[in-house]
């Protein structure tokens, strides 16, 4: 019997991952199809064709977003877009939430050096654990009220990162380990199960 229980985990270990992906994409296709819905219905492709292709809501929504940044390049799409987003913040919990999650879209697509800069592992929940984290920005004026140099840690949960905790640290009580982003959200993801190629780590007191 042992051998088949092996060859069944391993059919297991190549199917998993495949029937997940698959089904990942499948949901996301469905839901990127629904734009087309906002079509006319004569302007639907399934009238054109006579019958349904999946992926076409996918090109609809690239097309949708690459205008969007085409016309807010230039200067009169600059000014529809300030004066929505004054209209937005004049909107009391409108105001908040969009502002919010702009400041982080805009940390994480922007290109301008405030996304997650570096992997590091802090002590938490207490002083004899170790918890991976990422390392992000400390505003001037917290920084300023710190006695110590201090870095801004965002420690995510597991097995959904998006969740998480948000302190301020002593930079002498964190180790950065030499690893990307990328790989430290695939360990977190999968509770430990993917383990990085890791190299040299800067601990305190090197």
């Amino acid at each position: 019997m042992a051998p088949v229980r092996r060859y069944f985990i391993t059919g297991l270990l190549i199917w998993v991952p495949l029937g997940i992906t698959v089904w990942v994409l499948d949901a996301l296709i469905g839901a990127m199809d629904q734009t087309l819905l906002l079509l006319p219905e004569s302007w639907r492709p399934e009238t054109w064709l006579g019958f349904y292709l999946p992926g076409l809501g996918v090109l609809l929504t690239a097309l949708v977003i690459f205008l969007t940044g085409l016309f807010a390049a230039n200067l009169i799409g600059q000014r529809l877009v300030r004066f929505w987003e004054a209209l937005l913040n004049r909107i009391p919990v409108v105001k908040s939430i969009y502002g919010s999650v702009k400041q982080v879209s805009d940390s994480l697509l922007s290109g301008s050096g405030m996304a997650f800069k570096k992997v590091l592992l802090v002590r938490y929940p207490h002083p004899q654990a170790w918890s991976l984290a990422f390392q992000t920005n400390v505003p001037e004026e917290v920084a300023a009220k710190l006695d110590a140099e201090y870095v801004a840690a965002f420690i995510p949960t597991t097995p959904s990162p998006v969740n998480g905790f948000y302190f301020y640290v002593r930079r002498d009580e964190v180790i950065e380990l030499d690893i990307s982003v990328d790989t430290a959200l695939k360990y977190i993801v999968s509770m430990g199960m993917v383990v990085p190629q890791t190299k040299a780590a800067n601990y305190p007191g090197d």
